[in-house]
C-alpha cells in the first residue's frame, strides 16, 4: 500500500524559529495519521544557486538551475509528494523573499505538471495578532494554484470548518490556538491527499 508523503517547506531563513515550530506541529499530525514526512529549508536550498532568483533564462523552463545541487534534490522530492504544507513568516504583509525565490525556481515542475492535484496547505506567523498572516496565506495559495494544486484550509470534521490556514503570533510555541490550527491543517492535508491520490500523475 502506498504511504502518502507530506512535505513541509520552511520559507523562513531560520531553521529553528516560529515557522519551523508550526510546520513540525502540522507534520507530526500527518505522521500520527500514517504519512511519511520531511521538512525542507528554502534558505539552505538556495545557497550556492546563482542567481538565487529566477531570471526566466529559458522558456519553457528546462530546470538547469537545479542541476547537481540542493535545488535539484528538492525538485526530486517534489516529484514524489502527495501534499505540501508551506510556511512563511510575515514580511511586510506577505511571504518571505526566500520562499518566493524558491517557488519561482519551480517553473520546470509546472511544465512537467509535477504538482498537479498535489494537496497544499499554508502556515503564516506574524509579529502581531493581526500582522498580515491572512495576506501571507493568500500569497502562498496563489503560488500553489499556478502549479495546479488542490488547496485546503485548517478545517476537519472533528473540529470545525476552519479558515484559510494556520495562523499564529510569535512566539508561536506560546500561541495555543496557532499550534492547534497547525495540527488540524496537517490532518486535513493528509485526509484530502488520501482522497485524491488517483488524480496525481506518477
Amino acid at each position: 500500500m502506498h504511504q502518502l508523503f507530506i512535505l513541509g517547506i520552511n520559507g523562513s531563513p531560520n531553521h529553528d524559529g516560529n515557522t519551523v515550530f508550526l510546520l513540525k506541529e502540522a507534520l507530526a499530525a500527518a505522521r500520527e495519521s500514517g504519512a511519511k514526512t520531511e521538512l525542507l529549508h528554502v534558505a539552505e536550498i538556495l545557497q550556492g544557486v546563482e542567481p538565487p532568483f529566477c531570471e526566466i533564462c529559458s522558456s519553457t523552463c528546462d530546470g538547469v538551475c537545479g542541476e547537481g545541487n540542493k535545488l535539484g534534490e528538492a525538485f526530486d522530492l517534489l516529484h514524489r509528494v502527495d501534499g505540501i504544507i508551506m510556511g512563511s513568516p510575515v514580511y511586510f504583509g506577505t511571504l518571505s523573499g526566500q520562499l518566493k525565490a524558491f517557488w519561482d525556481k519551480t517553473r520546470v515542475l509546472r511544465r512537467e505538471k509535477a504538482l498537479l492535484n498535489v494537496v497544499g496547505g499554508a502556515i503564516a506567523v506574524g509579529g502581531g495578532r493581526f500582522g498580515g498572516q491572512e495576506t501571507t496565506l493568500k500569497a502562498i495559495h496563489d503560488m500553489m494554484l499556478v502549479q495546479g494544486m488542490i488547496i485546503v484550509g485548517d478545517g476537519y470534521r472533528e473540529f470545525d470548518c476552519g479558515h484559510q490556514g494556520a495562523c499564529a503570533q510569535r512566539p508561536a510555541m506560546e500561541d495555543e490556538n496557532g499550534k492547534k490550527r497547525a495540527h488540524i491543517l496537517g490532518r486535513h492535508v493528509l485526509e484530502v491527499a488520501a482522497a485524491t491520490k488517483e488524480l496525481r500523475i506518477r
